[in-house]
């Protein structure tokens, strides 16, 4: 009993360590093998990016007014009037031609004088004796001459100046011109008429009567300076009342 006791101690014995040595043998053959090795990912190297430019504020007077203006436009008209207003830069004009946008140099300068050669059919701003904005017109149904009474659908020729502003008219803005001066309303009293007013430099009609073909290809005010409401705005935010406008044949 004593030597088989023995035996199967013995042979327990074996039979462990038979085991630990494989145990080793599986764990020494795993972590010994050659790494794996893995490519890194490809990156693309960091390229800064520049910030996207804000947009600069639009503000002031002028441009409340014509927001304020535009609430009381039919949605049509409305349509129209900022399609022209977001088509200045590009030159689109609904007189027919674009405005002849001045250099970038002067693009932010006042006019402190306004010239308009009814001839040219063209309205000029300048600064200190320099041209800085350009921009067609039409006149009056009646362009030739100077205006003599109340009706005669001629555009006025002289000296005048700005008087009012009006955001509000049946136009796309309008800035009325000082005429009639004393020498107008004495001569058309010596005539037994009236000298008429209400001379302004305006946009296009709020709501048209006519295609936009009428506007673009012919005079067509009652004695009134029209442009396009993209020169329009321009002309509005440029100007200021009081400044002296000048329309030569």
């Amino acid at each position: 009993m004593e030597l088989r006791a023995y035996i199967l101690g013995l042979s327990a014995t074996l039979l462990l360590g038979f085991a630990a040595h494989a145990s080793g043998q599986n764990f020494t053959s795993v972590s010994s093998a050659p790494p794996v090795v893995v490519a890194p990912a490809a990156t693309t190297p960091d390229v800064p990016v520049a910030p996207a430019p804000s947009a600069a504020p639009v503000a002031g007077p002028a441009f409340d007014s014509v927001s304020s203006h535009m609430s009381s436009v039919p949605p049509a008209a409305a349509t129209l009037a900022f399609s022209s207003i977001s088509s200045l830069d590009a030159g689109a004009n609904a007189t027919g031609s674009g405005p002849s946008l001045p250099a970038v140099a002067t693009r932010s300068l006042m006019a402190d004088r306004i010239l308009i050669e009814k001839g040219a059919r063209r309205l000029l701003l300048l600064s200190r004796g320099q041209v800085i904005a350009e921009y067609p017109v039409k006149l009056g149904l009646s362009p030739k001459g100077h205006k003599q009474y109340e009706g005669d659908f001629r555009t006025p020729e002289g000296v005048y100046h700005l008087s009012r502003r009006n955001p509000r008219s049946e136009f796309f803005l309008s800035v009325e011109v000082s005429y009639p001066n004393e020498a107008d309303r004495a001569r058309a009293s010596a005539e037994g008429l009236r000298p008429g007013g209400l001379i302004m430099i305006h946009g296009q009609p709020n709501v048209p009567r006519k295609p936009p073909e009428y506007y673009a290809t012919r005079d067509w005010t009652d004695g009134c300076i029209a442009v396009s409401n993209a020169a329009m705005v321009d002309i509005w935010q440029r100007t200021r009342i009081g400044i002296p406008i000048e329309i030569r044949p």
